[in-house]
């Protein structure tokens, strides 16, 4: 079962209030949108959008008895100010960017996003692109030892690379269990059975890399004033390192342009708590905005 990530400092944050209207960039298991639209009220509307069909859907069969206080799109985030424009909305009083994904996606194994389910190594939240085999099997070795040390942080990414390469000669890697092993087999014995898998930030890299996730943050946040009103609230949930740097970065740079004032001095980590509950929290930070 999806569990939202910094649920009630997130609506503190954004603090929804009855007849505003709100935007989810990324629905997932739709837990911030539910909660936000029980803040907004009858009076209220809600935008929603996520990249992934199956969300979309999911969500969409879950609010059918909210009618139009709901308007539900399979679209990426960065599309919201066309969205806007085409349907005719108002920019709104807040908007929300959750850039985790959510349990439902880590446990379909037809979408390739887990060493934990064996699946086709796709990574694509939407069927559009390259999958993550396709870059895997296709990119140079130094190509891929890239991605994995500039999306992922990970320190052997050159010795997984070239093992990458030797083992694709032999065999193409098409399921995401082998890519684990293979991954798995290139670091020294002393590393491969911590408490984290050793495929974690090589999985994480190439996710963000198959969907150019840092594009679409830098997108996004490079046009909310064609998405959000003057004083409303821009909220971000990251979870890479890399990812917190691009939305500290922007929304400093908007603070200094005086555009906005910012909402969160330091970012805003889950409480020990919501770690012990639900442990992929971990790594989350939130930053957030009002727009002046």
């Amino acid at each position: 079962m999806h569990e939202p990530v910094l649920l009630n400092e997130t609506i503190r944050i954004l603090d929804p209030k009855p007849g505003e209207f709100f935007i989810d960039g990324t629905l997932g298991g739709g837990g911030h949108s539910k909660a936000i639209l029980e803040r907004v009220g009858a009076a209220g509307m809600l935008l929603g959008t996520d990249w992934d069909n199956d969300a979309v859907s999911r969500f969409e069969k879950e609010n059918k008895s909210r009618g139009k206080r709901v308007l539900v799109r399979n679209a990426n985030y960065r599309q919201i100010p066309d969205i806007l424009k085409k349907e005719k909305l108002p920019h709104a009083d807040g908007l929300l960017l959750d850039l985790g994904f959510s349990s439902d996606q880590i446990e379909s194994a037809e979408k390739g996003f887990s060493f934990q389910y064996e699946g086709p190594l796709d990574m694509r939240y939407a069927k559009e692109g390259e999958t993550a085999a396709e870059v895997v099997n296709g990119l140079k070795e130094e190509e891929l030892a890239d991605i994995f040390w500039k999306f992922g942080d990970e320190r052997f990414s050159r010795q997984i690379a070239k093992r990458i390469v030797e083992e694709r000669r032999k065999k193409r890697i098409l399921t995401t269990t082998r890519f684990a092993e293979v991954v798995a087999s290139a670091f020294p014995a002393r590393f491969r059975n911590g408490k984290v898998n050793p495929a974690t930030k090589v999985f994480q890299a190439l996710r963000i890399y198959v969907n150019r996730e840092f594009e679409n943050v830098e997108s996004i946040l490079g046009n909310l004033n064609e998405c959000v009103k003057s004083g409303g609230r821009v909220a971000v949930i990251s979870f890479h390192s890399s990812e917190d740097r691009i939305v500290k970065r922007r929304f400093n740079e908007l603070v200094k342009a005086g555009r906005a004032k910012s909402l969160t001095k330091k970012p805003i980590a889950p409480t020990r708590e919501e770690i012990k509950r639900n442990p992929r929290s971990r790594s989350a930070k939130l930053r957030a905005i009002q727009l002046t």
